[in-house]
């Protein structure tokens, strides 16, 4: 775009893609073991782990790792690790790299800034769209970080990552590997609202405001406020979705299932299991790393390539 410096041209849909798609892999690799734990912390008091967890108890998200570490060995924590790359590589690219287009979509023409409402409506379509998407990768992320395997003699179910897309395929059928797919849309569609418009508000105010620059503490301040509410407002959402997921056939009947009998079974409180810790070593870390990440790569990549930048 002629007459304009590097860091001034916007970003083209494939340099949004490749930048949200590229943080989101890195964030992941930072804080995927405290992924698991939280994990393994949600389908805690399940019926099916009852078994496993007469030997295996968790407390905490630290103590889990740790625990983890103990029982199963070091790389343990990573379980599941090449799914979650490759849900993050799919799913962060459309869910993060097509909010601004959608946004834009969905404001009036004529319009110089988008209203809340705008906001949530392009966050809960792009949040929709990646999970329809990366919903297989998702599955498999799941049922290799619930695996338990307590020693060389405990059976693996699935050998590797690739193997796992095959036996859900062949033992449930192709829709289990899209199973949980409401309950994840829900729950992404909630997250994707509390994160992306959280950042998107903060950010506009802070800068309206003056209190700071568009830089990296700017960045910061509001991926931080974002990964709060968006821990908060999502996880009972997201403890049916992680147990339906993981379930065998037959254990729920439906997501609304799973919920009721988890109430039943555990009380009101299961759905904010570890909600604390996961404010400060789960969740929100991950949303704080991909948006910031995302921010500075989104800048970096439009420098190194200005010549394909839309004109």
């Amino acid at each position: 775009m002629v007459g304009l410096k590097p860091s001034d041209v916007p970003p083209t849909m494939a340099v949004k893609f490749l930048g949200a798609g590229t943080a989101a892999c890195f964030a992941d690799l930072l804080t995927f073991p405290l992924d698991t734990a939280k994990v393994r912390l949600q389908i805690q008091g399940e019926n099916q782990a009852a078994q496993a967890a007469r030997l295996v108890q968790y407390r905490g998200v630290l103590g889990t790792i740790l625990t983890m570490v103990r029982t199963e060995g070091p790389c343990s924590p990573y379980n599941g690790l090449v799914a979650g790359l490759q849900r993050q590589m799919s799913f962060a690219s459309i869910r993060i790299g097509l909010y601004d287009s959608v946004k834009q979509f969905y404001t009036p023409k004529g319009s110089d800034n988008s209203s809340v409402t705008t906001r949530i409506l392009a966050g809960c379509t792009t949040g929709a769209m990646a999970v329809t998407c990366a919903q297989p990768t998702d599955v498999v992320k799941v049922r290799f970080q619930a695996s338990i395997h307590l020693g060389p003699g405990s059976d693996r179910k699935y050998s590797g990552t690739m193997d796992a897309y095959r036996t859900i395929a062949r033992e449930e059928g192709v829709r289990g590997l899209w199973k949980g797919t409401w309950p994840n849309i829900m729950r992404n569609a909630i997250v994707n609202c509390a994160e992306m418009v959280t950042y998107d508000v903060l950010k506009e105010k802070l800068l309206e405001s003056h209190l700071l620059t568009d830089n990296f503490p700017c960045h910061f301040v509001s991926a931080f406020g974002a990964g709060f509410c968006a821990t908060v407002v999502a996880s009972p959402v997201d403890v049916v979705k992680t147990r339906y997921m993981n379930s065998p056939p037959g254990q729920y009947l439906s997501p609304v299932d799973c919920m009721i009998k988890t109430v039943a079974q555990e009380g009101p409180t299961a759905f904010y299991k570890g909600i604390m810790k996961k404010l400060g070593t789960a969740d929100a870390p991950l949303t704080l790393f991909s948006v910031l990440c995302h921010a500075e790569l989104l800048g970096a990549l439009t420098m190194v390539l200005p010549e394909h930048s839309e004109v």
